[in-house]
């Protein structure tokens, strides 16, 4: 009798629920409880991976190419130093007397452009390589220089 009962019971689907049978229980196995167990494995695998990949990648172009001619330039921000028009605070060279907007790196990857001696405030040299491409720079290495002690904060 039982073993009757266990075959129309291996047979019998639900809407909802399958059963399934094993030599020692019967399981009652939803296919719904399998799904939900999948996508909250996958939210938690994305609650690690999603905001690694959302981290900002560093931009500061710290190595030199040695068959690059290296100039020292002025160096700070287009709008506020450098009078270039632009939408907001931008990173910006002077090359021989003439500015340029810089891509390749950004304002805020040298500190708080809006500090005393950030680059909306003063105007620093920096050691840079590039191109200048469609009246920008385009920079294959930055490096901001150390101000000298007395230097104060200029604007044009």
């Amino acid at each position: 009798m039982q073993l009757k009962s266990l075959q129309a019971l291996r047979q019998y689907e639900m809407h909802l629920f399958t059963i399934k049978c094993t030599k020692k229980s019967v399981i009652l196995y939803s296919p719904k409880t399998d799904i939900m167990k999948k996508i909250l494995l996958v939210l938690f695998c994305s609650s690690f991976i999603l905001p690694a990949m959302a981290q900002n990648k560093t931009t500061k172009l710290n190595k030199p190419d040695p068959n690059k001619k290296t100039m020292i330039v002025e160096a700070s921000c287009g709008e506020c130093q450098l009078g270039l028009k632009g939408k907001s605070c931008d990173l910006a060279v002077r090359i021989d007397g003439k500015a340029y907007f810089v891509d390749g790196t950004k304002i805020d990857d040298y500190g708080d452009a809006h500090a005393k001696e950030g680059f909306c405030e003063a105007i620093s040299k920096a050691e840079v390589q590039g191109k200048i491409v469609n009246n920008r720079f385009k920079a294959t290495y930055f490096k901001l220089l150390p101000q000298a002690e007395d230097a104060t904060p200029k604007k044009l």
